[in-house]
């Protein structure tokens, strides 16, 4: 699958005016701003009464200018630079040009204007009319335009409608074969044409299409109707019409759907056909609406998550705390997936309908998973799952420029199958990280993709998550070298120092096993399912009277209690003599996989009242025994 970008149209349909480059000083007296002017012009090599420019989220601002030496039989006109498409101000050339009022275009048939390029190219959308509500708008899409001026006519399907009309001109464009170019616009003019005509309208290009739906779903008929009219040159032209103001709806059966602004509501269970008019003629093609009644939804919940959310990135979870999201459908052009918001109970998910694919962006917010090592979404689908239907899963990271297509984007996707997918069933993905091998950066991770086979899918629980990493069995270095000086140790097990006579390593009421290894060519005592182990000088007791602290390097893949016991025979130096004494340090969740330096300042075992007499040393691990413990470097220091 490749590698997806927001459609430059679906934005500039979708987006909300995010900055006011221009505004125009002269304005309208009260009269005229109440009676909503007839005045077609919009640009005639200067901006037309009251008119204003935003630029569309996304574009570059600076795209517009008004250019003083390039007009179409004058010197001026609009200019609008498309930039490169690793821009950092903006990926495309976008904007519109409005007036506050409104204006009555009711005179006209006909938005003109004349066009030339610094190279040939297809402009993606020029056009007029309300693109916030899809109500007004009209548009051409891939408008041919070379290094010549040419005159372009775009009609308008019903004037009548515009009785208050603010949105004069639009355009929205790209780089063309991935480089930058500059195009000009000039008169820019609504008319009244005597030779446009023979004008049709249709749905769905003219055919009888069918949905299936629910009760509740909302259809929008957004880029689907269109019109064509006849030019004066004799060539047929047709233009892209936004849904709401033009066509008249009828529901063949209003208590199943209905339409409002263009957008099928549906209501109950039934089947009704939708059928429209244009300024009273027939509208060729339909819509027939099949619905189903009350929504199927999953009959229980997601698992919840047990991730530690300090070890989660999450997306979309109840569970935890959820980074932004710029959105969870773009509209990409071709893609018919539609979302909705739903619940479960107190549970949120998210529902794809008619779903062959479907973008989820973080642009604006990129994810840094480069630190975790999978992840993690729930799916549950009512659509046959049998082989060969799969789901996929595509991650795109825009690389360490954060620019989409900038030259270091990587991406892998997925496949799942069945058995891994279930029809009716809730379907845990946990996707080691490691399997998106073309995925080679996961700092700036801005695009997550589904796609595949089943039209119909339930997400819950999206996020990325780190698992500990298991520690290996055995130590692959020697523990750390001790670099006191010699004079203040009293070394029992160590080859940094000269030690003390130990009676035994192991005593015989000891709860483990010893074995006597090197690590890195360095001896180590190896204590295996230890429960506890028990270490003598009993023949000669260590005074340790003149010693601050005692230390011993441990290294353990598995532990997570670890303490030490010392019990010192009083001034009678014998076992059980009434004055024996002892004290035990507890260390819970001690660190795995690596040496372990323990310095414990003698005065903390505050039961060890005595120190001339230590006979006895008790490593103590769990009570299970299944703690493997390396001991190196054991000795009382000051």
């Amino acid at each position: 699958m490749r590698v997806f970008k927001i459609d430059k149209y679906a934005l500039l349909l979708l987006t909300t005016i995010l900055f006011l480059v221009f505004s125009c000083t002269r304005e309208f007296d009260d009269l005229e701003l109440a009676t909503f002017p007839g005045n077609g012009d919009v640009f005639l090599d200067d901006f037309s009464g009251g008119l204003q420019y935003a630029a569309f989220a996304g574009s570059k601002i600076l795209a517009f200018e008004v250019d003083g030496t390039e007009g179409y039989e004058s010197r001026a006109s609009m200019r609008f630079a498309v930039p490169e498409p690793n821009d950092p101000e903006g990926g495309y050339a976008g904007g519109q040009f409005f007036v506050d009022g409104g204006r009555n275009l009711t005179k006209f048939n006909a938005l003109t204007f004349w066009a030339r390029a610094s190279q040939t190219a297809n402009i993606d959308v020029l056009g007029f009319g309300n693109i916030e509500e899809a109500t007004t708008a009209v548009s051409l899409s891939d408008v041919k335009v070379n290094t010549n001026w040419q005159q372009f006519i775009i009609p308008i399907p019903d004037p009548s409608k515009l009785l208050q009309e603010k949105s004069l001109f639009f355009y929205s464009e790209g780089p063309e074969d991935g480089d930058g170019y500059t195009f000009w616009i000039d008169e820019v003019q609504f008319e009244r044409i005597e030779d446009l005509t023979n004008p049709r309208a249709t749905m769905f290009q003219g055919a009888a299409e069918a949905v299936t739906a629910e009760t509740g779903d909302s259809i929008r008929l957004t880029g689907e109707l269109n019109v064509t009219h006849n030019l004066p040159n004799g060539l047929d032209q047709t233009t892209d019409v936004a849904p709401g103001a033009y066509f008249e709806y009828t529901s063949s059966n209003p208590s199943v759907a209905t339409v409002t602004n263009g957008v099928v509501v549906v209501l109950d269970a039934g089947t009704t056909v939708i059928t429209a008019t244009m300024a009273g003629e027939a509208v060729e093609g339909s819509l027939t609406v099949e619905s189903t009644g009350d929504p199927l939804l999953p009959p229980t919940v997601a698992p919840t998550p047990t991730v530690d959310p300090d070890s989660v990135i999450s997306m979309f979870s109840n569970a935890y705390e959820n980074v932004p999201v710029d959105t969870w459908n773009p509209f990409w052009e071709f893609s018919t997936a539609e979302v909705q918001d739903v619940k479960i109970g107190n549970d949120d998910l998210k529902r794809y309908k008619t779903l062959n694919f479907v973008g989820i962006l973080t642009e604006s917010n990129q994810i840094d998973a480069s630190e975790m090592t999978h992840f993690h979404m729930d799916i549950w689908t009512p659509d046959p799952t049998v082989l060969p239907a799969a789901f996929n899963v595509l991650l795109v990271d825009f690389g360490a420029n954060g620019t989409f297509d900038g030259g270091d984007d990587s991406s892998q996707e997925l496949a799942f199958t069945s058995p891994t997918l279930k029809t009716g069933e809730w379907v845990s993905l946990d996707i080691p990280l490691s399997d998106f091998t073309g995925l080679t950066n996961r700092k700036n991770i801005a695009q997550l993709v589904l796609s595949g086979d089943l039209p119909n899918v339930f997400v819950d629980n999206v996020y990325y998550y780190k698992t500990a990493v298991s520690p290996p069995a055995t130590p692959a270095a020697a523990a750390p070298t001790p670099d006191r000086s010699a004079n203040d140790v009293v070394s029992l097990f160590s080859d940094a120092y000269d030690n003390l006579p130990v009676d035994t390593w192991r005593t015989d009421w000891s709860a483990a096993t010893l074995e006597d290894v090197e690590v890195a060519g360095n001896a180590t005592k190896k204590y295996s399912n230890l429960d506890f182990m028990g270490i003598e000088t009993v023949s000669g007791t260590v005074d340790a009277s003149e010693m601050t602290h005692l230390h011993l390097d441990v290294w353990s893949p598995d532990y997570t209690f670890f303490g030490i016991k010392l019990v010192d025979f009083g001034p009678d130096g014998a076992f059980g003599g009434g004055d024996d004494v002892e004290h035990q340090i507890n260390f819970d969740m001690p660190l795995q996989g690596d040496w372990w330096s323990l310095d414990i300042p003698l005065e903390d075992f505050t039961g060890l009242t005595t120190r001339s007499n230590i006979a006895q040393y008790i490593l103590v691990g769990q009570p299970t025994g299944a703690t493997t413990v390396y001991v190196d470097n054991m000795y009382f220091y000051k």
